[in-house]
């Protein structure tokens, strides 16, 4: 009997547990405590219903009327979305569209991955580079730049006056139907900083317990890139991609800029979105600039689902 009493732990009222509160103050001390959150969060659901959904839902009310600003909206059904069937010059902004987005994407993403690969090997001053190659990315879409890319590849712009050191005729790059696409597509390969710095990090997460391997195996360099780093580094390629995509779906500034508003020389700069802004804010056709909206919208949404539909196939998560 001793030993028993001897050997039962003696509890102190320090360590006694401290009362249960009842279910009832539980209940009414979370209540107050939702309560505030939602009350802290009020300005941003306020914000979120007149700033974004509100305007969303609007426009796609315009999208099947006829507005022109001045006269209250008209219900005409699909009579947009039917024009846009044979709009001759809807046609031309998404070819220029399409063949913006599906040339400057892939170089703007071989450049980035290229200059991350390098910047990975261990250069001198490593912060100072990461930061050059990334201003463009923070410049690229600024009416700034675009006024200065306008005049680089003017006429008496600084590229002709290069080609002029050799002997060559320069040309109006940006007045030239066959050369305004390219030098904006030049302009969003050259904004490439921002997947750099994605693509570097990724970079550096990769073990370099597979290198060291593939080292004692006589693996190449190109074997080690090809069968190592890229398989790693899908899931970070994919991130860009769809990032990348949809920017270049909504591309507006460096268009207007360059074109004067236009899309000239002949339509070849064109944008889907300069489109929509000529037909909602010069033409004041407010529901076919709408029904555009959306189509782009959908357009988008298109090609995000077939990214996400083949990344089963070619992205690979390592477990």
């Amino acid at each position: 009997m001793a030993d028993a009493v001897r050997e039962s732990p003696v509890t102190t009222l320090d360590e006694r547990p401290a009362p249960a509160r009842p279910k009832r103050q539980r209940s009414s001390l979370a209540k107050r405590e939702g309560r505030a959150a939602y009350l802290f969060l009020a300005p941003w659901f306020v914000g979120m219903g007149l700033i974004t959904i509100g305007p969303i839902l609007g426009s796609l009310y315009l999208s099947f009327t006829q507005y022109s600003l001045l006269q209250p909206p008209e219900w005409i059904g699909l009579d947009n979305f039917q024009r846009m069937l044979e709009d001759e010059r809807l046609h031309a902004a998404l070819r220029v569209t399409f063949t913006y987005v599906f040339v400057s994407v892939p170089l703007q993403l071989a450049l980035a991955l290229a200059l991350a690969f390098f910047l990975d090997k261990g250069v001198r001053g490593l912060t100072i580079y990461r930061s050059v190659y990334y201003l463009p990315s923070l410049l690229g879409s600024s009416v700034a730049i675009a006024i200065l890319w306008r005049q680089i590849f003017g006429t008496e712009g600084l590229i002709n006056q290069l080609l002029a050191l050799v002997g060559i005729q320069g040309q109006g790059w940006v007045s030239h139907p066959d050369h305004a696409l390219s030098t904006l597509i030049v302009l969003n390969v050259w904004t490439f900083g921002s997947p750099m710095v994605i693509f570097l990090a990724g970079l550096r997460q990769i073990p370099t317990m597979y290198y060291e391997a593939a080292d004692v195996d006589g693996a190449s360099g190109f074997t080690k890139f090809w069968r190592i780093t890229i398989p790693l580094l899908t899931p970070i390629i994919f991130f860009n991609l769809v990032l990348q995509i949809i920017g270049s779906f909504q591309t507006f500034t460096q268009a207007f800029i360059v074109s004067g508003g236009t899309g000239g020389p002949a339509d070849s700069t064109l944008f889907y979105t300069l489109y929509v802004y000529q037909r909602g804010f010069g033409s004041f056709e407010m529901g076919y600039a709408s029904a555009l909206a959306w189509f782009l919208l959908v357009v988008i949404a298109g090609f995000t689902a077939i990214n996400f539909l083949a990344a089963k196939r070619w992205v690979h998560y390592g477990d």
